[in-house]
């Protein structure tokens, strides 16, 4: 036993990541399935633990992991030629793919009417505890104390102290530098540490997937399936069509090398539901599609906590849509530039973390609508939240190759040959994000 049980480890390890992912997710669905039909308590308890344990294990580290990337990409812009270039372009381009993604939305939502039919009435929604409003979103910038953004998970709070303890360093030049030493040093062993926890990534995806399967089943599916249906359907034109042409067309890369590249990051990113836990393996990957170093570790950080265009974009056209359907509110032309307006500008309020039900709160309050209208995709949210954060961890990945290429710094060669050296995470090292 003793011999054989570290041969079967050997040989686990061996299969690629995405593998394990793809199993992970085929057993959940089964034991949730079961547990479900079955009624099996404990097994639905254990897949609850097993899922709240992994998603609390990626959490543990976003506040910190947050502060030292933020802190650190801004101070190694001043490595990088042309980094003021870089950071508006990046600015642009997650601009532009939000603006497209917003559209999209709007179109399928308007086409197809994902209120209408669902039995649903206002009476069955109710107002969250906490809603996002432009006035809490501008004056919630800015923290009272430092303790309080880390204690509570305020990542706009944090990226702020990041930004400005940054932005602080670069001004006072080399007696900065023992503390940006100690902040590189602390953020390889925050990387270091989240490695371990996306390695248990394939557990984690038995009991996240198979917890939705035993608690909601296919019947909520059934209520809310137009509303589904959009929001899929809209994240995966993002990305497998918007993205793809973007990069053939703007970037002169071949979609397919893009997809073998990013996909280990894509896979994560819709089982975690986190942009931030995943963010380690996004930057991985982006690093490993030929963008430099120093860039991805501005761009990546920086579109972890901003680039959203699945939970920013797709989903609250989609869901505004849907409320005032529920509503009976007849919205106009206003009301959807008011929508694209939100998504590009207040994007940053869904901050990285799982879920975009601030974002919704914020966008219904600009157009008016009615904040009950959020309980009533509560339910829904974490079916909905796998393929949003996929599409915004791809599209983390799509900006920065699109501004290398066109800056002429994209490593052809790697980007090329990424096929014949998959990202896996047993061959990870510490992702070092200074030069």
């Amino acid at each position: 036993m003793s011999v054989s049980s570290p041969t079967s480890l050997t040989k686990y390890l061996k299969v690629p990541f995405w593998a394990q992912i793809l199993g992970g997710l085929v057993l959940g669905v089964l034991l949730g399935w079961l547990a479900r039909s079955q009624d099996i308590s404990w097994l639905v308890t254990t897949l609850e633990k097993v899922g709240d344990t992994f998603i609390g294990l990626l959490k543990l580290a976003v506040a910190p992991l947050v502060f030292f990337a933020i802190l650190v990409s801004i101070t190694n812009l001043r490595k990088v030629n042309n980094a003021a270039r870089l950071a508006s372009r990046t600015l642009l381009w997650f601009m532009i793919t939000s603006l497209i993604a917003v559209a999209i939305g709007l179109v399928i939502g308007l086409v197809t009417n994902p209120g209408s039919g669902t039995g649903l009435t206002p009476a069955d929604g109710a107002k969250p505890e906490h809603t996002g409003s432009w006035i809490d979103f501008l004056t919630g910038i800015v923290p009272t104390d430092v303790i309080t953004p880390f204690t509570e998970l305020n990542v706009l709070q944090i990226v702020f102290m990041a930004a400005v303890a940054g932005i602080a360093a670069l001004q006072l030049g080399e007696k900065a530098q023992p503390i940006l030493n100690l902040s590189e040093s602390i953020l390889e062993l925050l990387q270091k540490a989240l490695w371990w926890v996306i390695r248990l990534a394939p557990l984690g995806t038995v009991g996240l997937i198979g917890k939705a399967i035993a608690t909601y089943g296919w019947d909520l599916i059934g209520k809310y399936a137009t509303f589904t249906a959009d929001i899929y359907v809209g994240c995966a034109l993002v990305m497998f069509v918007v993205y793809p042409t973007l990069l053939a067309t703007v970037a002169k890369a071949s979609p397919l090398q893009f997809f073998k590249g990013a996909w280990p990051a894509i896979q994560l990113a819709f089982v975690s539901r986190s942009s931030v836990g995943t963010m380690p393996l996004t930057q991985k990957v982006t690093e490993r599609l030929g963008v430099p170093k120093e860039y991805a570790s501005f761009a990546v950080p920086f579109g972890a906590t901003t680039k959203m265009d699945g939970c920013a974009a797709i989903y609250p056209a989609i869901a505004a849509i849907f409320v005032a359907q529920i509503f009976d509110i007849q919205l106009g032309v206003g009301d959807y530039l008011l929508i694209a307006f939100v998504s590009v500008v207040g994007s940053a309020a869904t901050a990285g973390l799982t879920g975009a039900t601030v974002m919704l709160t914020l966008t219904l309050s600009t157009l008016g609508l009615p904040m009950e209208g959020v309980g009533l995709l509560l339910a829904i949210d974490p079916i909905l939240d796998m393929m949003r954060t996929a599409t915004n961890v791809a599209g983390q990945v799509v900006a920065p190759l699109i501004v290398s290429a066109r800056e002429g710094i994209l490593d052809r060669d790697k980007f090329n040959s990424v096929a014949s050296a998959p990202v896996d995470v047993d061959e990870q090292k510490p992702v070092a994000v200074a030069a």
